[in-house]
C-alpha cells in the first residue's frame, strides 16, 4: 500500500529537522547570503538530507530549497523546503524555528509539513485529510473578536508600505495581545487555536507554501496581504475563519 502524502511530508520533515536540531546551540559559523539573510552549515545539511530522501523515491518530481535551489523534474510535482524557517532565531538559540516541507502540482499545494523539534511539535495537512498536530487533529480557534484575539507578526519593519504598516499598528491596537512569536512558528499557533493572526509582509515560496493547506485543513484562512487566495509567497495572512474580513480590511489599501 502506497503511503499518503500526509505521512511523507511528515517523515521528510523529521529527517531534515533533526539533522538542524543536532546543530542547534553548538558553535555554528554564521554565513551572509546575497539577500543578507544568515546561512549556516546546519541549514545545507538538513536541506541535503531531505533531497535525498526526495531525490531516491520520487525521481522524476522537482525540489526547490531555500539553499539549493531548483532541480528540474517531468513529474509536474514539486517539492519546496526550508530546512530552517527562523534561522536568526536559530542562531541566537531560540526554539522558535521549523523545517518546512510541501508538495505541490500547478498552483496547487497537495500536502505541507512544518516541523518544531526545538520545542517538540510537528503539524502537517493533506487536502482532504484534515490538519494534525502531534498526532491529534488541530483546529483553529473560535474567537470572533479582535479584543479577544491574539495576533503575530516576525517584524512590522518589514512592511514594503507606510500604509500596511499603519494598518499593522491600527489592528494591534483593537487585539488583546500583539506579539512577535513570527516566522513559521507564528503560524503553528495559528492552526493550533493558540494565536488567531499570523501577519507576513514578505516571504518567498519555501516560507508559505507548507501553511496553506495547514490553516485551511485546521479551519482557518490563509491569503496574501490582498487577500487573495495565495501559497507561493509575497506575503501572507493567517486567520481563523470568525476573523478573516475584519482582519483584512486593515490592509485593503
Amino acid at each position: 500500500m502506497s503511503r499518503s502524502l500526509l505521512d511523507q511530508v511528515q517523515e521528510v520533515a523529521r529527517i531534515a529537522g533533526d539533522i538542524a536540531m543536532a546543530h542547534f546551540r553548538t558553535a555554528l559559523v554564521v554565513e551572509t547570503k546575497r539577500d543578507g539573510s544568515p546561512v549556516t552549515e546546519a541549514d545545507r545539511a538538513a536541506e541535503q538530507a531531505a533531497r535525498d530522501w526526495i531525490a531516491s523515491r520520487f525521481p522524476d518530481d522537482a525540489i526547490i530549497g531555500e539553499e539549493g535551489g531548483e532541480s528540474a523534474g517531468t513529474s509536474g510535482r514539486r517539492w519546496l523546503l526550508d530546512p530552517i524557517d527562523g534561522t536568526l532565531s536559530f542562531v541566537h538559540g531560540v526554539p522558535l524555528w521549523g523545517t518546512l516541507v510541501a508538495v505541490a502540482e500547478g498552483d496547487r499545494v497537495l500536502a505541507g509539513c512544518a516541523y518544531f523539534p526545538a520545542v517538540g511539535e510537528i503539524v502537517a495537512a493533506e487536502v482532504g485529510e484534515g490538519c494534525w498536530w502531534n498526532g491529534q487533529r488541530a483546529r483553529v480557534s473560535d474567537t470572533s473578536t479582535l479584543a479577544g484575539a491574539t495576533v503575530l507578526i516576525t517584524d512590522e519593519r518589514s512592511f514594503r508600505r507606510a500604509s500596511l504598516r499603519e494598518g499593522w499598528r491600527t489592528l494591534t491596537g483593537e487585539a488583546a495581545l500583539a506579539r512577535t512569536w513570527g516566522d513559521c512558528f507564528g503560524y503553528l499557533l495559528v492552526a493550533t487555536g493558540r494565536a488567531e493572526v499570523m501577519v507576513d509582509p514578505v516571504l518567498n515560496a519555501w516560507d508559505s507554501a507548507c501553511f496553506q493547506p495547514i490553516i485551511e485543513e485546521a479551519g482557518g484562512v490563509f491569503t496574501d496581504l490582498s487577500g487573495n487566495r495565495a501559497a507561493f509567497g509575497g506575503s501572507a495572512i493567517a486567520t481563523n475563519a470568525n476573523l478573516d474580513r475584519a482582519v483584512r480590511d486593515y490592509f485593503d489599501d
